[in-house]
């Protein structure tokens, strides 16, 4: 057995791990880049092009033929690139969610990751976490352990210490996987890894969650639809072609032109590489994201439900006052009364030995330690209906003491103290709370050789009140301030006294004209006054847990896109029904993590805010980059179809065709993707909550600068035709086609209002360059020119191609202005005026 007050040795448990191997069920495959690889090559797009290469070496043109395998080749590795980069992205992510513990080696107390414990390790557990692995209950509370993963009862099963000497049994033995719901204790490891219960059944839990969200579900089934659409047309094509001019082979690479340039393959690279990436950025900012359906919601937040402790505040307990009714004094101080070390004495009876909250540990600091020979045979937790907990000890053999610390108002019913009794306890307590002290109160009881058995039938005896000093984070006021300009509301809702939350509210920034709703009120409004109340008011307090459910549905039913906090078991179901689910990554409950949609990694009310204005970038940056897409593929299809049916030489072949891909893939997934976000992002109301990210609105935009640029290039090329020979022509259209997709792209990326030498446009004007120096090649080069089937146009000509690419890809800047100039002020989305004035 392991030593309870040193656990392993640091060198015994590396023996043990390199022996046994880390404790980690089978770990979550990734994709390598053969299976990216392989994934890619059963493409539409790359079998198009395989066709194409066929073709073009079966008519004995050799080069086209290499060449447009060589341009497929690129095309796919651009594509493979940009899979494994969203690949090492998703796998920091699951690094950074793998879970971590409370153990105990060379006696001392630390956090260390799931993946490092060994048999023999001494563990802390408490209420709402997961067990990692195998073990026994050597130390704590009974307690009560869901096991329904392994059984599929849902029924809790009680946990307790074996007496010395008995044989383990099933009642002293936790297992991995299954959720402590109640009492906390210490857990010594018998099986780690795939040889506990459940890695012996193979089952995985807490992983993140990166299923295909309802984006790229949609977008799928809008490829699917172009899809057709290309066979059904690059069919017509082929007919007609081959019907009218008689030439077959010529027929069967048109159709192929037409199929590709219709076919949006950039759709799902561009999602999986937004989505993969945008993770990764959230989680720099300390932002897990575990459902990658909340990129597309997480910037569009109108209102921030927040817990106060650990998220507003440092959750750094420190126990400072202590009230009786004689005085109120320093609990640091070195000469406390008899009173005063007499309310100490109770609470640390009322606190366990080893404590998990940062209160209870406030307590042991200044409390006299418990006696050795003291045996704890008893504790009630807190409950509904009694916001206490309470902890009965026997000490000296036979005597018996209990000792209950909670809410003031629940230790005055366990001490049936009347109103009268209560008032200057009251006085005391308002005094506390309006320096933003967090108040417990304290009583005990002392008893018989029996003791106690139901202590709401006991009447206890009141010693006074303790004072916890939380501060508010440093960075808290900045970043309030910030989701104010954005339009964001921000509601504390906690569970102290009135008081001390309107006063750490105002400390925090927090608009407290509107007053405080407590639990109590809440509880007696029916929905529509409830909905009606949470439009003015900003703080809740004295709010169970159950009740923040009923918070959510109040914002909800008003229109609200809520994101919601929580760290406890029965905040599960408000961050289940919240927009977005938050979680707290430190002193979050495991249960509290998986039933939310992001976790914060440091606790902090600033990653939150700073998540929201990363969210808007993605979001703004995943939309333009998708309106691109519909953009460029307007012309390119128009030009690879308009010209043959109006008799016209073909403009575009697959050649063509793929060196534009080889322009437009990176464009859409690197320089979109790595856009800065709008100077003005967080000063722009939450856009409304019905937006869809990708919806009729931005297609229409998409083909209505498409649609200019495919009139603007066919106009010209047919103009070209009269003016020169048919390959010169084709080299100045293709020109002006690639220059205005570039120009659309700079267009459409620069509408942040950032400048276009700023250091995240790096990327794209690398793109530029290249993309202007393989052009130069094409048209200039005979021996590449003859691949294109160009000829060197007069330079007047491409002087006016150059104006038609600047005026039809960039035509949307100065619309844009105007429009801003015109239409100055923006309308905000539909929510209640005072969630707009307010915080």
């Amino acid at each position: 057995m392991t030593p309870l007050n040193t656990g392993l040795s640091e060198a015994e448990a590396l023996a043990r791990l390199r022996a046994l191997g880390p404790n980690t069920l089978a770990p979550v495959r990734s994709r390598g880049l053969g299976r990216i690889l392989v994934g890619t090559l059963r493409e539409p797009m790359f079998l198009l092009l395989v066709v194409a290469s066929a073709l073009y070496l079966l008519i004995g043109n050799l080069g086209e033929g290499l060449f447009l395998t060589l341009a497929a080749a690129a095309t796919v590795g651009l594509v493979v690139v940009q899979e494994a980069r969203s690949e090492r992205a998703l796998k920091a992510l699951r690094d950074l969610s793998e879970p971590t513990v409370r153990l105990i080696r060379d006696g001392t107390e630390r956090v260390a990751a799931a993946a490092d414990l060994v048999p023999g390790d001494l563990i802390l557990v408490g209420e709402g976490q997961r067990v990692p692995a195998d073990g026994r209950l050597v130390d704590g509370d009974v307690l009560s352990v869901d096991e329904s993963v392994l059984t599929g009862e849902s029924a809790p099963v009680a946990k307790m210490i074996l007496e010395s000497g008995e044989t383990s049994t099933r009642d002293d033995r936790l297992f991995s996987g299954t959720l402590v719901v109640g009492g906390q204790g210490v857990v010594e490891l018998v099986e780690t890894g795939s040889r506990t219960a459940l890695g012996k059944i193979g089952v995985s839990l807490a992983t993140i969650r990166s299923g295909a969200t309802p984006l790229q579900t949609s977008t799928g089934r809008l490829v699917a639809v172009f899809g057709l659409l290309a066979v059904i047309l690059s069919g017509a094509v082929v007919l007609s072609y081959g019907l009218l001019r008689g030439d077959w082979i010529e027929a069967l690479l048109a159709g192929i032109t037409v199929a590709i340039s219709l076919i949006p393959e950039e759709f799902p690279m561009v999602l999986s590489v937004f989505m993969a990436l945008g993770a990764w950025r959230l989680a720099q900012h300390q932002v897990l994201v575990r459902r990658g359906a909340v990129i597309e919601t997480l910037g569009g937040a109108t209102v921030l439900c927040v817990d106060k402790t650990g998220t507003l505040t440092e959750n750094r307990m420190s126990l400072t006052r202590i009230w009786t009714t004689d005085e109120a004094c320093d609990a640091t101080a070195s000469d406390l009364t008899p009173a005063a070390k007499a309310v100490l004495e109770a609470a640390g009876l009322a606190s366990p030995v080893r404590p998990t909250d940062p209160m209870d540990r406030a307590i042991r600091t200044l409390s006299p330690a418990v006696a050795e020979a003291a045996v704890l045979t008893q504790v009630w937790p807190l409950k509904a209906g009694r916001m206490a907990v309470i902890q009965q000890w026997r000490v000296d053999g036979s005597a018996m003491i209990a000792a209950a610390k909670g809410a003031p108002e629940a230790i005055f019913a366990l001490c049936r103290l009347t109103p009268e009794q209560q008032a200057p306890i009251l006085d005391g307590l308002d005094a506390m709370a309006a320096e933003g002290l967090r108040v417990l109160a304290v009583a005990d009881l002392n008893g018989t050789g029996a003791g106690i058995e139901d202590p709401d039938q006991s009447c206890f005896r009141f010693r006074g009140l303790i004072g916890f000093l939380d501060p508010v984070r440093p960075d808290v006021p900045a970043a309030l301030a910030e989701a104010r300009r954005a339009g964001v509301a921000v509601v504390m809702i906690t569970g102290d006294y009135p008081a001390t939350a309107v006063a750490i509210a105002r400390q925090a920034g927090i608009d407290v004209n509107a007053g405080v709703l407590t639990g109590e009120d809440i509880a007696k409004l029916d929905a529509t006054e409830l909905g009606s109340r949470v439009r003015q008011i900003r703080v809740f307090a004295r709010v169970q847990p159950e009740q923040k459910l009923v918070l959510v549905q109040a914002f909800q039913a008003n229109g609200e896109l809520v994101a919601m906090t929580g760290d406890g078991v029965n905040d599960a179901p408000a961050l289940q029904a919240a927009d977005i689910g938050i979680a707290m990554g430190r002193r979050g409950a495991d249960v509290a993590r998986e039933a939310a949609d992001i976790v914060l990694l440091d606790d902090s009310f600033g990653s939150i805010v700073g998540g929201v204005r990363l969210g808007r970038r993605i979001f703004a940056n995943l939309r333009k980059a998708l309106t691109f897409v519909v953009a460029v593929h307007v012309p390119l299809a128009g030009m690879a179809l308009l010209p043959i049916l109006l008799g016209a030489p073909p403009l575009l072949f697959p050649i063509h065709v793929v060196c534009l891909e080889l322009v437009i893939d990176p464009v859409c997934s690197l320089v979109f993707e790595a856009e800065p976000s709008e100077k003005n992002a967080m000063s722009k109301p939450p856009r409304r909550v019905t937006a869809a990210l990708f919806g009729p609105k931005q297609i229409a935009f998409g083909a209505l600068q498409g649609v200019v640029i495919l009139l603007a290039v066919l106009s010209f090329y047919l103009w070209a035709l009269q003016q020169i020979t048919d390959v010169e022509a084709r080299a100045a259209a293709f020109l002006a086609l690639a220059l205005a997709n570039l120009m659309l792209a700079l267009t459409d990326s620069a509408s942040s209002g950032v400048s276009l030498f700023d250091p995240h446009r790096k990327v794209f004007w690398l793109i530029f360059t290249g993309a202007i120096g393989v052009l130069a090649i094409a048209l200039f080069v005979p021996s590449v020119a003859s691949l294109f089937r160009f000829g060197a146009p007069p330079t007047a000509i491409l002087g006016v191609a150059v104006a038609v690419a600047l005026l039809a890809g960039g035509w949307a800047a100065p619309a844009r202005w105007l429009w801003r100039r015109l239409r100055p002020s923006q309308s905000p989305a539909p929510m209640a005026p005072s969630l707009r004035s307010g915080s």
